[in-house]
């Protein structure tokens, strides 16, 4: 059973998975803190000061009997939304265009297009070059077998 596990373990297709995670968690993370360094100021600048992800939007005020101040009863924090849709928006932007764009180039280069279909066909007789539903030869008049 500990050799089946070992060969499962150490197929190609289950360590490339697992590098693939840990590369896409360390990505992630770099564009979570590019996001946070350089695009939430971005973003503060146009809004206002303070910083972007203590952005947020309270409804509704009950009193705190403790400390005899109001409390919002709700808090939406958009700012934090925000900043992590953008995280993910840079992420898709940069896989897309790193990753996917020059796989998928890769991809059509090594299919290679399809050859059209032939408009010409040779002449059993001369060899010359007739088109394919031609019935004689411009060039040797031999007759064709009719087009198929």
């Amino acid at each position: 059973m500990f050799q089946e596990f070992k060969k499962f373990v150490l197929r190609g297709n289950v360590v490339d998975l697992a590098v693939g995670v840990v590369m896409g968690a360390a990505f992630a993370t770099v564009v979570s803190k590019f996001t946070e360094a350089f695009i939430t100021p971005l973003i503060t600048l146009i809004g206002g000061s303070g910083s972007f992800a203590d952005r947020a939007v309270s409804i509704g005020r009950k009193l705190d009997p403790k400390t005899g101040k109001y409390m919002a009863r709700a808090v939406f924090h958009y700012g934090v939304f925000i900043q992590a849709t953008s995280s993910f928006l840079i992420t898709a932007l940069v896989v897309f265009f790193f990753v996917v764009k020059p796989i998928n180039a890769l991809l059509a280069r090594a299919r290679g297009e399809e050859p059209p279909d032939p408009t010409t066909k040779k002449c059993p007789e001369c060899l010359s070059e007739i088109p394919i539903d031609a019935r004689r030869c411009a060039f040797c008049t031999t007759e064709l077998a009719a087009a198929a």
